[in-house]
């Protein structure tokens, strides 16, 4: 198993308590992983602080603002390539069967594309197989990174780390367009319900279906023919 991985999908999980207990083991994992610069370290320092030190509630309340309530720092990753519609829906389709192919059952309420959940699947992988996919995935990182260092946020790190672990430079031109559109406001909880307010999630038939970046991504993880797929339910604002 890729520890840091692991570590760094727990770390972007919801706060727990749990979790408060397990960073010392987490920040010296990440503190001893030679594949991250030294200077890239010990900007996770401070989160691995917060999460170890401060206070749960205000914990939970700092997730909740950031990932769940600002739909441009969505963890979901393909919200950022197609927003609710039906590509994404089949895209989904062909992640749960690469994760069944693959004898990964995440046991969780979140969607499959939830980054938590993908970090934990590539844990599992071949180091080449992870390093690939999280490469296709290098401009949302960029991106993701960039709207945190605005807001001061000590979770850039996670991304700035997650960068240096694909081992690529992100497409700039689509680091751009992400960039491009305006940052939500989590307290307008009005402008909130308007962004929300879309089509859901179809669980289509077709695997190929969405832009080619989901389907390059998917193609790298081998994947298998598309099978009939039980309901899955949505995610919580705040699941584990």
């Amino acid at each position: 198993m890729d520890r840091t991985l692991k570590a760094l999908s727990v770390m972007l999980s919801y706060p727990t308590r749990d979790l408060q207990q397990a960073m010392p083991e987490i920040g010296g994992i990440l503190s001893s992983d030679t594949r991250l610069t030294a200077a890239t370290r010990r900007t996770l320092r401070p989160l691995v602080e917060d999460l170890r030190t401060r206070d749960i509630y205000e914990l939970e309340e700092q997730f909740v603002l950031l990932f769940d309530r600002s739909r441009t720092l969505s963890l979901n990753l393909f919200e950022h390539v197609h927003g609710e519609s039906r590509d994404r829906g089949g895209a989904m389709v062909s992640l749960i069967e690469t994760y069944r192919a693959g004898g990964f059952d995440p046991v969780t309420s979140e969607l499959p594309d939830h980054l938590p959940v993908l970090l934990e699947f590539l844990s599992t992988r071949p180091s080449s197989e992870a390093q690939d996919t999280l490469a296709d995935a290098a401009h949302i990182f960029e991106a993701l990174n960039a709207r945190l260092v605005r807001r001061e946020s000590p979770y850039a790190a996670v991304f700035a780390s997650l960068l240096q672990l694909a081992g690529v430079k992100a497409d700039q031109e689509a680091v751009a367009e992400m960039l491009a559109q305006p940052d939500d406001d989590p307290a307008d909880l009005t402008a909130l319900d308007e962004v929300w307010e879309e089509s859901e999630v179809l669980f289509g038939p077709n695997p190929n279906a969405g832009c080619p970046q989901v389907r390059d991504m998917l193609a790298r993880m081998d994947m298998p023919p598309t099978a009939t797929v039980p309901t899955r339910s949505a995610p919580n604002a705040a699941a584990e």
